[in-house]
């Protein structure tokens, strides 16, 4: 499942130079909306849930109010999205956050993760899942949007079905099935 919606706003113009401090902002977000009544109403007979170390993925897991308390884990983690520390040039936060991404998978990685390294850590990410779930029968992941994607691909690469197919809104959330 996909965290819910941040505390910050990606809208606006920054400059290249800007881009490290909305990093840190989204980095230490909280969440400002809650879950969906369906959420709370599915995941009631989850048997662990596991979260992200970051506040919006820590709170959302706390929101859903299942089980014990969620086990909150850097592996998890976003893909961090790769900026500049300089320059002048100033675009809308939207089309930053798709330049960068675009550059991300083009290998560029200054400042953030590479996709490399975020696929090497989904693959250790989807077998920790997996082997929770042969313990638990089912577990839920509240995570972030690019690591749910590439945890997911590395899912299926492991023999496991996507029953349902995860949206990319907030609190939209995946079905995977072990074959």
């Amino acid at each position: 499942m996909r965290h819910g919606q941040p505390s910050v706003a990606l809208t606006g113009w920054l400059r290249a130079r800007d881009l490290a401090r909305l990093a840190e902002a989204y980095r230490v977000a909280g969440i400002v909306d809650a879950p969906p009544r369906v959420s709370l109403d599915v995941f009631q007979r989850i048997g662990m849930v596991l979260c992200s170390d970051l506040p919006r993925s820590r709170q959302s897991a706390h929101a859903l109010a299942v089980g014990e308390n969620p086990v909150a884990d850097a592996l998890f983690g976003e893909a961090r999205l790769p900026h500049f520390n300089q320059g002048c040039v100033c675009l809308p936060v939207g089309v930053w956050l798709v330049l960068l991404r675009l550059l991300w998978l083009a290998g560029f990685s200054r400042n953030g993760q590479s996709y490399r390294a975020a696929k090497r850590r989904a693959g250790l990410a989807a077998q920790r899942l997996i082997d929770f779930a042969e313990v638990h029968g089912s577990v839920l992941l509240v995570g972030h949007g690019v690591m749910n994607h590439l945890i997911g691909r590395e899912l299926r690469a492991r023999g496991w079905h996507c029953r349902l197919r995860p949206g990319k809104d907030y609190w939209t959330y995946g079905v995977y099935e072990a074959n």
